[in-house]
């Protein structure tokens, strides 16, 4: 698990669309499974969790409402940019990680960079998003929710790596390097698209299975409704969600077939010419 720190910006959005590797959009929904973490008062400073379906756009407006309650809060060096950013990056040889994994791993990394403070109810915002794989991306602002500037270590990236090595010891995950051999080539463009086909199909942690689940669910209240309309509305959904288990059995299978090597094609034996000599 290697950490990198990015020079500090004054918006979120570039963080955030490299974190996603997209363009940030005012129409696409960032789910728990994308957003894996967060500071810890959200909950408390949102009602009903609305911001469960908050689109990007909305997340990025979050980490830059401090500058519009704050409007003078300035660093050290009287610098506004106060969008902190730094990504993890797992081995390419390293296991599929589960949400609350992914969820454990930026809470301790939001606390070896100093952004979250256990019992500190005015620190930080920050998100933690995990949109590609064996990647994870912590953007913060810096500025506390009463107004004060804070200022990361000095020895941040020190302490990310230590952090790092912990972690990788904790969840049983491939160091940097593991005695004197040299980390292997970077997954193929397949590899890393079996990785997310074989997230979303997940049938313990992914999101088609807790949609499913939330349509099973429904489907078997509607059918204890009284009247012939909650029955016929509790099998519509049982068959959807027949297509839906259909569509993650169909991504596991597909990922299956990324995820095996290509064998090479065999080149034809060479054709023996005939001996001419008398």
């Amino acid at each position: 698990m290697i950490p990198r720190l990015h020079e500090r910006t004054h918006r979120s959005h570039h963080p955030l669309e490299e974190a996603l590797g997209r363009p940030v959009s005012p129409n696409e929904g960032l789910t728990e499974y994308t957003v894996v973490a967060h500071w810890p008062g959200l909950d408390h400073f949102t009602l009903d969790d609305e911001h469960k379906s908050w689109t990007a756009t909305q997340w990025a407006e979050h980490l830059e409402d401090p500058y519009v309650e704050h409007p003078f809060a300035a660093g050290p060096d009287d610098d506004r940019h106060a969008v902190l950013h730094v990504d993890v990056r797992l081995h390419p040889q390293d296991r599929l990680l589960t949400g609350p994994e992914w969820s454990e791993v930026a809470h301790r990394l939001a606390r070896a960079a100093g952004i979250e403070i256990p019992g500190k109810k005015s620190g930080c915002r920050w998100i933690a998003v995990q949109a590609q794989p064996g990647r994870l991306d912590l953007i913060a602002n810096l500025i506390h929710l009463d107004g004060a500037w804070h200022t990361p270590p000095a020895d941040i990236l020190r302490r990310l790596s230590d952090q790092a090595r912990s972690i990788e010891q904790d969840l049983n995950l491939i160091p940097p390097r593991t005695g004197h051999s040299a980390i292997p080539a970077a997954p193929t463009a397949s590899a890393q698209l079996a990785r997310v086909l074989t997230q979303l199909a997940d049938e313990q942690a992914g999101p088609l299975a807790t949609v499913r689940g939330l349509i099973e669910h429904t489907a078997h209240r509607l059918d204890r409704q009284p009247g012939s309309a909650g029955a016929e509305a509790a099998h519509g959904l049982e068959l959807l969600a027949r297509r839906l288990h259909g569509i993650q059995q169909d991504l596991e299978t597909t990922a299956g077939h990324l995820a095996q090597p290509r064998t090479a094609a065999m080149a034809p034996p060479a054709r023996r010419s005939a001996d001419r000599s008398l």
